[in-house]
């Protein structure tokens, strides 16, 4: 019947135990042997080669599928927490939040909406920690808040962590994940594309490192600003980067772009970016990179 087509969606993966596990003798009837549910949420598909995945099995790997490499996207908190060294994050400027000053329809609708499903206030989490015993000022989008769009807050969380990292003399490292500005907020929005770089130029007055890593996605005005400024642009593997979309530049250049065009490995090939870092392995670099200009410093002064 029609109606058995459309059946909502079960919560539960029921399974039946084999009969030599269950304790039971051969051959008893299916509807007495015992059940058990799974819930929903224990496997989890990967996107790319569709493998199915223990959930705690892709928590020890850090997200990263053990067959095919793919990064899942992930949170700032959580991306914080496979990072730095336990218990040194502190969170700075966790008190300026996004306003609505175009009274844009249903925007602090929105705002609320995502503050509750991602437990964050905005879209970025900024603060100082240590990597391998070496302080830093760190700055990390989240791409599950509004789709990780700069507004007026992430632009000046960002400005004032690099200000920070100016006066305290430490290496900045930010995550960038990110869908572009955000509409909602307007030219006010757009501004933090000139502030940020404006901040981070200060930050070659004093010769204090600025890493960049830009994770999937990092398109639009934050690719086209901070993100793209580092000196040294590092990018997950696989990572969507490019500040138009491809159906955009499709569509204006009127020509047929090449397999992998803005994928990470594309812009590694063409000298866009430095390094493609599996993020098993990008603690170890980070802390060998911040290590190294550490020792150079000294040696310089």
């Amino acid at each position: 019947m029609l109606k058995d087509l459309f059946r909502p969606k079960q919560k539960y993966v029921t399974i039946r135990q084999r009969e030599e596990d269950s304790g039971v003798t051969p051959g008893t009837p299916a509807e007495q042997l015992e059940k058990k549910e799974l819930p929903d949420g224990l496997w989890i598909k990967c996107n790319q080669c569709n493998q199915m995945i223990y959930h705690k099995d892709l928590e020890k790997s850090l997200k990263v599928c053990p067959k095919c490499q793919y990064h899942f996207r992930i949170g700032a908190w959580e991306r914080i927490g496979y990072l730095v060294d336990p218990g040194t994050f502190k969170e700075l400027f966790a008190n300026i939040c996004s306003c609505d000053p175009l009274e844009f329809p249903d925007y602090q609708v929105k705002l609320n909406k995502f503050k509750k499903a991602t437990g964050l206030n905005e879209g970025v989490v900024t603060g100082t920690a240590q990597i391998e015993g070496i302080p830093l000022a760190l700055g990390v989008m989240d791409f599950g808040f509004v789709g990780g769009s700069m507004g007026s807050a992430i632009g000046e969380r960002l400005v004032r962590l690099f200000e920070y990292a100016y006066q305290e003399d430490l290496p900045v490292v930010t995550f960038a994940a990110s869908g572009g500005a955000r509409m909602q907020e307007g030219i006010l929005s757009l501004m933090q594309m000139a502030t940020t770089c404006q901040a981070i130029n200060r930050l070659a007055e004093k010769a204090i490192l600025f890493i960049s890593v830009l994770t999937d996605p990092t398109t639009g005005g934050v690719f086209a600003s901070f993100a793209s400024q580092g000196d040294i642009n590092i990018a997950e593997p696989g990572a969507l980067i490019g500040f138009a979309g491809a159906r955009v530049i499709q569509q204006t250049t009127h020509q047929t772009l090449p397999p992998g065009f803005q994928r990470s490995e594309f812009l590694l090939e063409h000298g866009i970016i430095d390094l493609i870092v599996n993020r098993k392995e990008l603690r170890s670099t980070l802390a060998r990179l911040l290590r190294f200009h550490q020792r150079r410093k000294r040696e310089i002064s």
